[in-house]
């Protein structure tokens, strides 16, 4: 074999060689979180929102006078709202007054929760609007600010005051009960504590 040869033969196993590892690096995991698609933030994508702020399923969530999770500083601190309240209704053993009462409150609530949504809802959209300007002013900003963050207080003061109402209509043993049935505390009459009789403490929780 002439040297011309043996030469050329290097040269095609030194460009396949090359072009493996090329390859191999343009298709692994590192490639792919450091090239130009790994720069994606988590927002990627987000800037087709017509409200960049709220997502479609957080605006058909308000839209429907939906809890929207604005309650959660009454809901995880024992404070039962209307509509769970009526979802457990039966296992909580309400009376026909009890179910009366807080299925008028939830009316009441969903009712004022939808007004005082779509006013968040536009109040968002404004402000996300305003952003396309690139002129927008600092004045500007506040007051747009400011009405969309007296509007998520509105609704958040219609969904919380409700279950201020509600909690009033319950008896201690209800609320218990409540929070075992929606998972936030242990069932006091499967679990007793090591060192209390049993029986005693049943009966002291209620257990039947």
């Amino acid at each position: 074999m002439d040297k011309v040869t043996v030469k050329a033969i290097y040269l095609i196993i030194t460009v396949c060689v090359l072009g493996f590892a090329s390859l191999y690096i343009w298709s692994s995991p590192w490639s792919q979180n450091h090239g130009h698609n790994g720069d994606a933030t988590p927002y990627a994508g987000l800037q087709s929102r017509p409200i960049k702020s709220l997502s479609e399923q957080d605006i058909e969530e308000i839209q429907k006078g939906h809890g929207w999770g604005l309650a959660l500083p009454a809901e995880l601190n024992g404070l039962p709202g209307p509509k769970h309240l009526l979802e457990l209704k039966k296992p909580l053993k309400l009376s026909t007054t009890q179910i009366d009462q807080i299925t008028d409150i939830y009316r009441a609530m969903k009712e004022d929760a939808i007004i005082t949504g779509e006013r968040f809802i536009a109040a968002e959209a404004a402000l996300s609007s305003a952003f396309e300007n690139q002129n927008l002013e600092k004045y500007q900003l506040n007051e747009l600010l400011s009405e969309a963050a007296t509007a998520r207080a509105d609704l958040r003061f219609v969904h919380l005051s409700r279950h201020i109402e509600t909690t009033k209509l319950l008896t201690t043993d209800q609320i218990k009960q409540y929070a075992v049935l929606r998972g936030y505390t242990d069932n006091p009459c499967v679990n007793v504590p090591e060192g209390h009789d049993p029986e005693m403490w049943r009966k002291h929780n209620g257990c039947s």
